[in-house]
């Protein structure tokens, strides 16, 4: 199947700037929060940043004092912004897919990549890509969509979510501001699984949940009470 840059589609991207300049998705609420909270001392580190967008992590990791910050994307209208918000010299981009990026084997301290794995169809292959990237104790730190999430992609006719073909790992075509957005679901097991595979030792796992003082804030995060919106790791390369 052929690999899908969604996020240069303006339709897409026009629905995608709207909901981060208004903090109305995950990633302010749930995300950002729990994965910065796996996030390592960077100070002299090299990071690789898988997915990074605007490239809003990429400059958080330099201020932090990681030594070099490589930012890959495969969205040409993402990583315009990236490129237009950053002015630090340790931070570079390239116009990328994950699976194409080739770097030097034990070259990087840390990799690090935010709600893009699910789009990743051999997931499998880039995580044994990334093993070799990392030097001896680096690490592998992630989110993605849960795999309760990804098993079924639509609403019940009740309008909460409904939890299908969860073991029936594979393609799924969604609707998010435009349609037949792919994403690929695996189970849980398969996620870890191939990690360990891939020659990574996991040293955390979190399904971050909405506190019940954010639901207060926002009723819409309610949802992820009943069932967990995200999967984050960390791993490292013993």
């Amino acid at each position: 199947m052929a690999r899908q840059n969604v996020y240069d589609d303006e339709v897409f991207f026009s629905g995608y700037q709207q909901l981060r300049a208004t903090q109305s998705g995950l990633n302010e609420a749930l995300e950002q929060p729990a994965l910065r909270a796996l996030l390592p001392d960077v100070e002299g580190a090299d990071v690789v940043d898988l997915g990074c967008g605007d490239g809003s992590l990429a400059r958080d990791l330099a201020e932090a004092g990681a030594a070099s910050v490589l930012g890959v994307d495969p969205s040409m209208r993402m990583l315009a912004l990236a490129r237009a918000r950053t002015e630090d010299a340790r931070i570079r981009y390239e116009q990328l897919f994950a699976e194409d990026l080739c770097l030097p084997h034990a070259s990087v301290d840390l990799v690090v990549s935010s709600l893009a794995l699910h789009y990743i169809q051999d997931l499998a292959g880039l995580l044994v890509r990334i093993a070799s990237w990392l030097r001896p104790g680096g690490r592998l730190v992630a989110s993605m969509e849960h795999p309760v999430v990804t098993a079924a992609p639509a609403r019940s006719n009740e309008g909460g979510w409904v939890l299908a073909n969860y073991a029936e790992e594979g393609v799924r075509h969604t609707h998010w501001y435009t349609e037949d957005v792919i994403k690929y679901h695996r189970t849980t097991s398969t996620v870890v699984s191939e990690l360990l595979q891939a020659g990574l030792v996991l040293t955390a796992l979190d399904e971050p949940s909405p506190s019940p003082a954010a639901v207060q804030k926002r009723a819409d995060l309610q949802v992820h009470r009943h069932r967990p919106a995200l999967l984050l790791l960390r791993a490292q390369r013993p």
